[in-house]
């Protein structure tokens, strides 16, 4: 097991209770989707999965690592080594290259490789998903489906054991969307990278594993196993 949620709860002011008590296992690679109504709580629970925002209640086990029970800097290190975030803005400095942007995570993890060896490394992940002619493109010199596909490789830079996607197909073409689906998809293949999938898209949760799905901020059961 990679990621284990205890009796997540999430409150924001009014109060909004969002989460209400979720537990959720999911085994290392694992590709997974989560689904349900907008205002179901989808995102917030990828966001508190991949330590980005806390829970008021709960525990979040992260490769035996309990992810809200150490330091800030120590969880900033957890999410920049060990996981990788694709959301539905790609989220691409425009300043920088593709190129760029994809080592941006290895150039400020502590401890990181040369430089010359981190360009390399993004030179290989960008030829992976075919866009080694992009490479000194700026992100409004790409399509959108590229401009994700690039996201994507940024997301693997540091070698993750984990990618979270939030939407990642959201703001793409269905063609376009499907090939992000299938670079995800082979990355799993190829890597064993685990992957959890924020989606509304009926055609992409089904190409997963396994479908979770979420109604008032609770997951509703049975789940759906593939």
């Amino acid at each position: 097991m990679l990621i284990e949620a205890v009796n997540i709860h999430k409150l924001y002011p009014g109060p909004l209770h969002v989460l209400k008590g979720v537990d959720l296992s999911i085994d290392s690679g694992e590709v997974v989707a989560v689904v349900g109504p907008s205002g179901a709580g989808k995102s917030t629970l990828l966001h508190i999965l991949g330590g980005l925002d806390a829970p008021k209640e709960g525990q979040v086990i992260f490769n035996g690592q309990d992810l809200y029970g150490i330091s800030d800097n120590k969880r900033a290190q957890v999410r920049n080594s060990d996981m990788g975030f694709v959301f539905q803005s790609y989220h691409l400095l425009p300043e920088l290259t593709a190129l760029e942007n994809v080592i941006l995570p290895a150039m400020i993890k502590e401890n990181s490789r040369k430089t010359s060896a981190i360009e390399f490394a993004g030179l290989k992940l960008l030829e992976q998903l075919g866009l080694s002619a992009r490479a000194s493109h700026r992100p409004n010199q790409l399509s959108g489906g590229e401009q994700q596909r690039v996201a994507i490789a940024r997301a693997l830079m540091n070698g993750p054991k984990a990618v979270f996607c939030d939407e990642p197909t959201g703001n793409l073409d269905s063609v376009s969307g499907q090939v992000v689906m299938d670079t995800l998809l082979g990355l799993n293949q190829t890597h064993g990278v685990t992957v959890v999938i924020v989606t509304h898209d009926d055609k992409i949760a089904s190409r997963t594993q396994r479908i979770i799905a979420m109604k008032d901020g609770l997951l509703e059961v049975p789940l759906t196993v593939k």
